[in-house]
């Protein structure tokens, strides 16, 4: 049986970029579309590649946990669990956990992590060489 956690530098790398392009995102992208869009969308993909950084799941599964983790997430924005926590003045905590819930925020994570399962899904029909 192997291991459950190990390294995959191919997935630690996509991690790397997206989180690179989510930075630039947040602090230089100010408009209706991309920050709270395609930022949402490929936060999923980001939280999906780090899981497959380390992590010797299936796809399904582990786009599933991505999938379910961006949903607790914007749950605890409706729940306005920043403040609950006491956290309204952390810039930090703002930012990671967000104070604003949105629905569509949960059909764009859905739209992200089909896209990943449309894709790994694809690449693992191709035949090997």
């Amino acid at each position: 049986m192997s291991s459950s956690i190990h390294f995959k530098k191919r997935y630690f790398i996509l991690a790397m970029i997206i989180l690179i392009i989510e930075i630039i995102i947040a602090l230089f992208i100010h408009d209706n579309i991309i920050r709270p869009y395609i930022g949402d969308f490929l936060v999923v993909i980001l939280i999906y590649c780090f899981l497959k950084s380390f992590l010797n799941i299936p796809v399904l599964p582990t786009a599933i946990s991505a999938l379910l983790f961006s949903y607790a997430v914007e749950a605890s924005q409706y729940f306005n669990l920043v403040d609950k926590l006491g956290l309204h003045n952390s810039q930090l905590a703002r930012i990671i956990m967000g104070t604003s819930f949105e629905w569509i925020d949960l059909v764009t994570y859905t739209a992200g992590i089909a896209l990943v399962v449309f894709i790994e899904k694809s690449f693992s029909t191709r035949p090997r060489r």
